[in-house]
């Protein structure tokens, strides 16, 4: 199964949420149909005109926006009130602008931690969560991708990311690149986010994707990218608990809730899903045997528009 046909957004909007950001939003599909809010990655990873295209726009009105400091949202890569729990009210915010009672929320990687944190907050507000590539974001987590464990299955790209670093920062990546993306020099601050981003852009397809890699020659979206992911990263997502969502998780064992991963998903690895399915047996987990993280692969895709056609 693949993508539904490329269609055009039938309302675009800048929503301001704050006194500093404002969010750009957009509308696709059928007006009437029902309401599904597609949840970008990153954070910081901004949407393209292929999210539209998990959902058939005939049943579907499809609400797709940038989160706070990515895409077309301004301020780029603002740092300054942008935290878990403000893109959790941004989501509130856009649900009571549009004038929709519940809806199905579609996310996958960060857009799955912001989902499940959106859901745990706003339970009566989801009729169904469609979940990818699971992110709990906890410090593990954090751990295998950005210090020790992906490390070992990508030697020959982690290299770069290593040598980017002085030796006596090494004992802390997440820490060290922080340093560099919020550096008062603008040089300092791009080179870190295009070694940054690119370790990511590298690992998550099964088959590594070169034009993925080279998208972050832009300066813009490489500097939205890594700047709000470490932000969030070095923050514990703004969790109070290293394991916030798992602890929460009973608030939202009535949403109905499908759950779509990749066995070989470098990024956000399979470990995680299988915690969340554990806690959340009610919830469908199915696992993509020849995948990796991300969802524009063939057998997470399918996966995925399957999970949104059963609705």
């Amino acid at each position: 199964m693949s993508f539904y046909p490329e269609i055009e957004a039938f309302k675009t909007e800048m929503f301001k949420v704050s006194d500093i950001h404002t969010l750009y939003v957009e509308q696709a599909g059928n007006p009437n149909g029902i309401p599904v809010v597609f949840v970008h990655g990153g954070p910081g990873g901004g949407i393209n005109e292929d999210h539209r295209r998990f959902f058939d726009p005939k049943k579907f009105r499809i609400v797709l926006f940038d989160q706070r400091g990515a895409g077309k949202s301004t301020p780029a890569a603002e740092l300054r009130e942008n935290s878990t729990w403000d893109l959790v009210s941004d989501l509130e915010k856009i649900r009571e602008h549009l004038n929709i009672k519940k809806w199905v929320v579609f996310g996958g990687s960060w857009g799955s931690t912001l989902a499940l944190t959106y859901a745990i907050s706003h339970p009566e507000k989801v009729q169904h969560l469609i979940l990818r590539g699971i992110f709990l974001c906890r410090p593990s987590e954090i751990h295998w991708f950005y210090q020790h464990g992906a490390s070992e299955i990508y030697p020959d790209v982690w290299e770069s990311y290593y040598n980017h670093i002085p030796a006596e920062e090494r004992g802390d990546f997440v820490k060290a690149y922080y340093k560099r993306l919020t550096h008062e020099n603008a040089d300092v601050r791009l080179a870190a986010a295009k070694v940054w981003s690119k370790w990511e852009a590298a690992t998550s397809k099964l088959f590594v994707d070169v034009q993925a890699i080279d998208d972050f020659d832009d300066p813009t979206y490489a500097l939205q990218f890594a700047r709000i992911e470490c932000h969030y990263f070095i923050n514990n997502a703004f969790f109070k608990t290293n394991n916030w969502i798992l602890e929460n998780i009973a608030k939202i064992k009535h949403i109905p809730c499908d759950i779509v991963q990749g066995r070989y998903d470098v990024v956000c690895p399979a470990r995680s899903a299988w915690d969340l399915h554990r806690a959340w047996p009610e919830a469908n987990l199915k696992i993509i045997q020849d995948a990796g993280h991300a969802a524009a692969e063939p057998g997470i895709k399918a996966a995925l528009v399957a999970a949104a056609d059963a609705l």
